[in-house]
């Protein structure tokens, strides 16, 4: 699987710019996932903070994972323009009657493809070797784009999965 996505990111945004990842409760159909990197588009170039425009870009990596980028360098995102991304993210969702919101289910790439797994169930996949240290987790918790480029896609012994879990490395 090709997990190549950092070329797609502006490379003139700060590495501090703003990052907030939803991850789809189920991958996209191709002509859902047009249709959403369009919407994705718009929502960014309409983007405001008290009625100046947000220097902002949005993907939908991997037919899974919309993501919403912000350079703060000079205009920054208010409270308000924060809630207006999340419901533009819940708008979105009920467009294609996905779940944008779920944090308990994690993404891990399997067998060359994205496969979710609950958060309550990955201790027993990794005890049982259906996941291992060293599978790659999408970690959605990341918060800017320094991180975004280096700490999304990692594997679970460098992520807090491994705390959680318990697993030694």
């Amino acid at each position: 699987m090709n997990l190549a996505y950092k070329h797609l990111l502006n490379p003139d945004f700060s590495p501090y710019s703003r990052v907030w990842v939803y991850q789809s409760s189920r991958l996209l159909s191709l002509s859902e996932a047009f249709d959403a990197e369009d919407q994705i588009r718009e929502f960014t170039k309409a983007w405001v903070s008290h009625s100046d425009d947000v220097q902002a870009e949005g993907h939908l990596f991997f037919g899974r994972f919309v993501v919403l980028i912000a350079d703060e360098t000079h205009i920054k995102v208010s409270g308000c323009s924060t809630d207006s991304s999340v419901r533009f993210i819940k708008k979105l969702g009920e467009a294609f009657k996905v779940d944008f919101f779920d944090r308990q289910n994690l993404a891990f790439v399997k067998n060359d493809k994205i496969e979710i797994l609950p958060l309550s169930q990955v201790k027993y996949a990794l005890q049982h070797a259906i996941l291992t240290p060293d599978s790659l987790y999408f970690n959605n918790l990341v918060l800017n784009k320094a991180e975004l480029e280096n700490d999304w896609i990692l594997p679970i012994k460098n992520s807090w999965l491994a705390k959680k879990t318990g697993i030694a490395v």
